[in-house]
């Protein structure tokens, strides 16, 4: 099914912006993430199964085996996931998921082998991530020159985040051997990256009830969670570039660069959220579709996932739903 569809937003002035959103597929279980080979379409979802869907819409739910069970704790499972570069021929992905570990929440990144039917973990490459009963991060991508990055949530403990011993409230980037580094700290709960065409990297994050947070990570910079947030300031701390200030929650997750604009797609606000990276200003948001987990990008078409059925959403009879978008316009009036 495919619709039109026509709206108009503003932040400063009026535009007016038309797209075709087609529904792909449908009745997928609390989604996460979105890989893709080119062909087919991976969802990651936080049960701790893997949907592949074909190019006909025919969706696989495929078992993923784990070394540890996943955790009951809320916003918990088998969370970011992406393919290694290689992957047609290898074979081989990125996971990350929470387990519990003597009753506390513990968050893990893997590697995964696929066998055109299964997925198992291979490979530990970060383990002992204490978390906490949310805030668990999770986001899996690869930079421009395949490095992986992940997000790590603050784990409910925000003075973790400040903490340059604790993994908690960083972003990371990994090696295949396991070897990692902290690429920034003072972050609450991140759960989008994207790199723009410059190879420069952005980061969403959840805010305190509001102040939700769109960054640029630069290495070695400090973003301040716990000591500021918003539009404060402070010495030696990194302002955001786009806040939802202290009156709107966006929940922001995923991230895309799509025909020179930013797409995020936002949990609590209900949308995907189109951002002009020059000025850092909310152009658009494309609505009706309930919350939105993840966003991706082939460069053609931008792809998103909803997450109605999380249990935080009113899912309808078909959530939730895998949705291609081509033909994204926007038209200043």
């Amino acid at each position: 099914m495919t619709l039109v569809i026509l709206s108009g937003c503003s932040m400063n002035e009026k535009t007016a912006t038309t797209a075709t959103i087609t529904k792909l597929a449908t009745d997928l279980e609390s989604p996460w993430s979105i890989a893709s080979d080119g062909e087919r379409f991976f969802i990651s979802e936080r049960n701790g199964a893997i949907v592949r869907i074909e190019a006909d819409g025919s969706a696989i739910r495929e078992d993923v085996h784990l070394s540890e069970p996943l955790s009951n704790a809320a916003e918990a499972g088998l969370l970011g996931f992406v393919f290694q570069d290689d992957f047609d021929a290898s074979g081989r992905a990125y996971a990350y998921y929470t387990y519990d570990s003597n009753g506390v929440p513990v968050n893990r990144i893997v590697m995964l082998q696929y066998d055109g039917g299964k997925w198992r973990e291979t490979d530990i490459l970060l383990d002992g991530i204490e978390s906490g009963p949310f805030h668990h991060g999770g986001r899996l991508a690869l930079s421009p020159e395949g490095i992986l990055f992940a997000t790590i949530g603050d784990g409910a403990v925000p003075e973790n985040a400040q903490d340059p011993d604790s993994l908690n409230g960083k972003i990371l980037k990994l090696q295949v051997d396991g070897s990692f580094s902290i690429v920034s700290l003072g972050h609450r709960n991140p759960q989008g990256l994207a790199w723009n065409s410059k190879g420069e990297l952005y980061a969403s994050e959840h805010g305190q009830s509001a102040n939700d947070e769109i960054n640029r990570i630069e290495e070695g910079r400090n973003y301040g969670w716990p000591l500021i947030e918003g539009k404060k300031k402070s010495e030696g701390m990194e302002t955001p570039l786009l806040t939802s200030g202290k009156n709107e929650t966006w929940a922001p997750s995923g991230m895309a660069f799509y025909s020179g604009l930013l797409y995020v797609a936002a949990l609590r606000g209900e949308a995907i959220l189109v951002i002009n990276p020059e000025d850092m200003k909310i152009i658009d948001r494309i609505e009706g579709y309930g919350r939105i987990r993840d966003v991706y990008s082939d460069g053609e078409s931008l792809f998103f996932i909803t997450n109605n059925t999380d249990g935080r959403g009113s899912p309808s009879e078909m959530d939730d739903i895998l949705y291609q978008l081509t033909s994204f316009q926007v038209r200043k009036e």
